[in-house]
């Protein structure tokens, strides 16, 4: 009983000996580089500059900071003016907002970056605020406009109450990890550590680089935060560089691409949804109900158009998936087939899909082309015929964009 009882105590003060020496994650006072996308913005730039400088000289003391300008071809006197704060430009050959933050976290030498733009309209003097929340042990910090201020005439309205809600819910919904939501994927502040930046892969040149960015960090399952941010009006005289329904629809494309399971949920349901209403329909023939009569002619046409729907939605996962890695393991069968399979199950599939159609044809043929008795026949027909040969020509175009 004794050596039970001092065995029972040796595994006790051995488990909180463990627990005491567990190593906790101390902050980090990351080096910082501050990087200002910029194209012609001599008019902003100055009060930009002028409150990076007030936090490197009189804030950010106890850290190294630079100042990063990545000009995408600016003509007037923006350069001119960055190098008067002591910042160091960098020129991006390649025009687009992804593209020139891109070269500026490229060539920033700190460990972390700090971005917006360069029209004043994210305070920078509240970029501390982001920064000593990655020095917590967060790999991304963002600025919500919507936890924030947002002040008069600062964001549209269809931004603020459809535009951004709408890509947020999109993006928490397809790639949220654990419990944790975003509130502001659309925020221009951000900041992060570059290391990790490096190994989330973004590519994007456009103004989508900020949904591409979210999206990565959330498939990489890095740790992400948000602080809440103002946001003001542009400046007088300045025009904005975002056009709305073209970056929006951008941003909702590049959410989108990365998520072929997406399309295969949702083109596969619509698809055996369309095909159990076809059969019942064809095995059935029309009943009432009520007031309404289903599963006659009519059902079985739009049954028919849902099937055709419903693959071509599939069939943009499969497309997706030829070019990137997807969790589908249909998609990966099919774009991983041999040549000679391909062929084969193309030409049968095709085959089969041809004589039934001619088959039909046929019939109405030798009825002299009058009226047929065999409306759901002919539909259950042209239904299979036209699902085939649409699968077929979907699977053979994944296999030319894999190629590409």
């Amino acid at each position: 009983m004794r050596r039970t009882i001092d065995r029972l105590y040796q595994i006790f003060v051995l488990s909180v000996s463990r627990t005491n020496t567990t190593p906790q994650r101390q902050p980090h006072k990351h080096s910082v580089s501050f990087v200002i996308p910029c194209l012609n913005e001599e008019h902003v730039l100055p009060y930009v500059l002028t409150k990076i400088k007030h936090l490197k000289d009189n804030v950010l003391t106890d850290r190294k900071v630079e100042i990063i300008v990545s000009d995408n071809g600016s003509t007037d006197r923006s350069v001119e003016i960055a190098r008067s704060f002591g910042a160091r430009v960098v020129h991006c050959p390649t025009r687009g907002y992804g593209a020139a933050l891109q070269c500026g976290i490229q060539a920033a030498e700190c460990e972390a970056v700090i971005f917006a733009d360069a029209d004043d309209t994210y305070d920078f003097l509240e970029a501390p605020t982001l920064l000593y929340k990655l020095d917590e042990g967060y790999e991304i910090v963002l600025g919500s406009r919507m936890k924030g201020t947002i002040h008069d005439g600062a964001m549209p309205t269809l931004h603020r109450y459809l535009g951004t809600p709408i890509l947020t819910w999109i993006i928490n919904t397809l790639y949220a990890k654990g419990t944790y939501r975003l509130t502001d994927c659309n925020s221009g502040f951000r900041c992060f550590r570059k290391d990790a930046f490096l190994r989330w892969g973004v590519k994007s040149t456009g103004m989508e680089f900020a949904s591409e960015m979210i999206v990565k960090v959330m498939k990489h399952g890095a740790d992400i935060t948000e602080v809440p941010t103002s946001l003001y009006p542009d400046k007088p005289g300045r025009s904005p560089h975002l056009r709305t329904w073209r970056d929006g629809m951008r941003h909702l494309l590049q959410i989108i691409l990365e998520s072929p399971e997406l399309f295969h949920a949702l083109g596969s349901t619509l698809w055996l949804a369309s095909w159990i209403l076809l059969l019942i329909s064809f095995f059935t023939g029309p009943i009432t109900l009520g007031i309404f009569s289903v599963f006659g002619i009519h059902t079985m046409m739009f049954a028919l158009l849902g099937s055709i729907f419903g693959l071509t939605w599939w069939a943009i996962g499969l497309f997706i998936a030829a070019k990137n890695s997807s969790s589908v393991r249909l998609y990966t069968l099919l774009t991983s087939w041999e040549e000679d399979r391909l062929f084969w199950f193309s030409f049968w599939v095709g085959i089969a899909s041809i004589a039934l159609l001619g088959a039909i044809v046929l019939r109405w043929g030798i009825g002299g082309f009058s009226n047929l008795a065999l409306e759901r026949e002919t539909l259950i027909v042209i239904a299979f015929g036209a699902n085939g040969i649409l699968l077929v020509a979907n699977i053979l175009t994944a296999h030319l964009i894999k190629r590409l």
